[in-house]
């Protein structure tokens, strides 16, 4: 066989070759193509997916958010800042006697005749009015929201000053009356002498509980508003 015969032979088998080197080639592109794409999907479905599970969790914290606001109201604001500066308290504590209290109630009165948001005696009302020399004191004031809660301030800033800050102390003499807990500091099974070590009433108790739990919750919901910087 002649070198012309030869070559003619082979350059069949050369370009078949090609032939279907393009043709892997072009396999293996679109192969790679339909990968790269079914990646790309399911990358956008996990990423809608974390999107969705971001969107309810945000949505549930932010419906749980103002459901507890509607629970821990703050109708005051202003007046509880103005009063809680002036006697040196915390804002918070005082936005959660006044839930405990009267659940922000100004014109409510207890079964035992406390009047207002703070529920205050008319005889507390008037011997702390005595003590702010309020000359145009009357009972009726007790329903006005800004005097109810400056005397409710005045004597819950009395009442932690009395028992040296403690404010559990100080809680249980508000609801109980000082003259209680002094006889239950002196009393071993109950106090030290400073602090209480427990509370015989239960009423007393479960108030000073639920009271520094609301402060907890005021602080955590109501920080802007009563925290504002001066």
């Amino acid at each position: 066989m002649s070198a012309a015969q030869s070559a003619k032979r082979t350059q069949p088998g050369k370009a078949y070759a090609k032939k279907t080197s393009r043709q892997s080639a072009a396999k293996r592109s679109k192969k790679a193509k339909a990968v790269k794409k079914a990646s790309t999907r399911r990358i956008i479905i996990a990423l809608v997916g974390i999107a969705a599970i971001i969107m309810l969790t945000i949505g549930g914290f932010m419906a749980n958010r103002m459901l507890e606001r509607r629970t821990y109201k703050l109708i005051y604001a202003d007046e509880i800042l103005a009063c809680a500066d002036e006697f040196s308290l915390d804002p918070c504590l005082v936005a959660a006697v006044i839930h405990t209290e009267s659940s922000n109630r100004a014109a409510v009165v207890s079964p035992k005749g406390a009047i207002g948001l703070m529920q205050i005696m008319p005889s507390t009302g008037e011997w702390i009015a005595g003590k702010l020399g309020m000359a145009d004191y009357s009972e009726e004031k007790l329903m006005e929201p800004l005097i109810n809660i400056r005397l409710g301030c005045w004597y819950l800033r009395y009442l932690s000053d009395k028992y040296g800050g403690m404010e559990r102390t100080a809680l249980s003499a508000y609801n109980a009356g000082p003259g209680n807990v002094d006889k239950w500091l002196n009393d071993p099974a109950y106090g030290d002498g400073k602090r209480l070590i427990s509370i015989p009433y239960v009423e007393t108790a479960a108030y000073a509980d639920k009271v520094l739990s609301a402060k907890e919750k005021y602080s955590e919901l109501y920080e802007k508003e009563l925290y504002r910087k001066k």
